[in-house]
C-alpha cells in the first residue's frame, strides 16, 4: 500500500505565492523627471498558489521555460525569498525564519554561482564551512574522505580554485555544499556549462549520494538528460502554476501520445497494402516510417509484420526536449 505524501512529507507546500512590486522604468528624460513624484507600480506574479508536498529520500526534478518560477519556488523553500502568501514547511521548519538548526539541514547549490573563494584552495573554504556549521574534528575528516572519494577530487583540495576547471569546481561546490551532510539539497542548474564528462560525473555522484545517504534531492535543469538519469518525479511549472506532478514516463506519455515506428523488411512491400500515413524512407520499397497513437501501437505492429519479412524493427518516443520546447512554445496543457 503506498503511502499518504502529506503524511511522509519533509517538505509541504500549500497555496505557495510570490508576487515582486516594481516601479515602471519609463524612457526619456521628462518621463525620468515625472517617475520621481508620480511612480507606476508593477505587480509581477512569480509562483501562483502552488501546492506539493515531496517525501524523504526522493528526487524530484523541477521542470519549466525560463521565468517559470523554478528558481523562485527553491530559492523559498531554502529561506532567501519570502512568500507573499501560502504555508511552507520544510522538516518541520518555516524557511524564512533562517533558524540555524534548519540552515544545518539543507543545502542549496546554484549553477551560476559560487561557494569557493577564488585565490584560495577548495580546502580552504572546506575547513571555513567547518567552523560555520560547527563540525566537530572527526566529522569533517570524515566527510572529507567520503565526499573525495565519491568525487573523486583527492588531487583537486589543495589546488587554487582560480586554476580549476569549470567541472572540477563544480565538483568541488557540491562537496562544499554537502560537507555538513545535509538532509536535503536544492540545486539550481548544477551541470550548467560543463562538458559531457563533467556532466556525468555530477549525474553519477548525485544518483549515489541519494542511494548511500537517503538525501531528498531538488533539483531544476534545462537539460533533459540530468532528468532523466536522476528523477523519479517531475514537477513542472509554467507562468508560476504547477500544469504537471508525477512520473516522467507519464509526464511523456500524457504530453507525446504518439510513437514513431520504423521498419526494415527483406525485400520491398506494396504501397497499396501498406497503413494509412506511412512513408517510405527509401527508394525501393523496403523501410517504412509510420506514427501510431499508443494505444493503436499493437494493432499496427500486427499489420506491419503480415507485410512481409522483418529484418530491424524500432519503436521511439519523440525527444523529450523536442517534446517539451513545443509545449512551451505553443503554451499548451498535459493531457490528463
Amino acid at each position: 500500500m503506498q503511502s499518504d505524501p502529506q503524511v511522509d512529507a519533509v517538505i509541504r507546500v500549500q497555496n505557495l505565492t510570490k508576487t515582486y512590486t516594481f516601479h515602471q522604468q519609463q524612457s526619456g528624460l521628462i518621463a525620468a523627471i515625472k517617475s520621481l513624484f508620480h511612480r507606476q507600480m508593477e505587480t509581477r506574479l512569480a509562483v501562483d498558489a502552488i501546492s506539493f508536498a515531496i517525501r524523504r529520500g526522493e528526487v524530484v526534478g523541477f521542470l519549466g521555460p525560463n521565468g517559470a518560477g523554478k528558481t523562485t519556488t527553491l530559492k523559498m523553500l531554502s529561506g532567501l525569498l519570502y512568500p507573499t502568501s501560502g504555508e511552507l514547511s520544510v522538516l518541520g521548519h518555516i524557511p524564512q525564519k533562517r533558524a540555524s538548526e534548519y540552515l544545518r539541514r539543507i543545502s542549496l547549490v546554484m549553477g551560476q554561482k559560487t561557494m569557493l573563494w577564488w585565490d584560495v584552495t577548495p580546502m580552504d573554504t572546506l575547513l571555513l564551512h567547518k567552523d560555520m556549521y560547527g563540525l566537530s574534528d572527526d566529522l569533517f575528516q570524515e566527510s572529507v574522505a567520503e565526499l573525495t572519494q565519491l568525487l573523486d577530487v583527492a588531487d583537486l583540495l589543495h589546488v587554487q580554485v582560480r586554476k580549476l576547471s569549470l567541472g572540477q569546481r563544480m565538483r568541488m561546490e557540491l562537496m562544499v555544499a554537502l560537507l555538513h551532510r545535509p538532509e536535503i539539497v536544492f540545486l539550481d542548474e548544477p551541470t550548467i556549462g560543463l562538458d559531457v564528462v563533467a556532466k556525468a560525473n555530477v549525474r553519477t555522484f548525485l544518483a549515489e549520494l541519494n542511494r548511500t545517504r537517503g538525501t531528498t534531492i531538488i533539483i531544476t535543469s534545462h537539460d533533459m538528460d540530468d532528468i532523466e538519469a536522476l528523477c523519479e518525479r517531475v514537477i513542472m511549472i509554467d507562468h508560476g502554476r504547477i500544469q504537471f506532478d508525477g512520473r516522467l514516463p507519464d509526464l511523456v506519455q500524457r504530453m507525446q501520445p504518439r510513437k514513431l515506428v520504423r521498419v526494415a523488411y527483406a525485400a520491398p512491400v506494396s504501397a497499396e497494402q501498406c497503413p494509412e500515413g506511412a512513408r517510405f524512407e527509401d527508394e525501393d520499397g523496403t523501410v517504412l516510417v509510420i506514427e501510431s497513437l499508443r494505444e493503436e501501437l499493437a494493432g499496427l505492429l500486427q499489420h506491419l509484420g503480415a507485410l512481409g519479412d522483418i529484418q530491424d524493427l524500432s519503436v521511439n518516443d519523440a525527444d523529450l526536449d523536442d517534446v517539451l520546447r513545443d509545449f512551451f512554445t505553443n503554451g499548451g496543457e498535459v493531457r490528463s
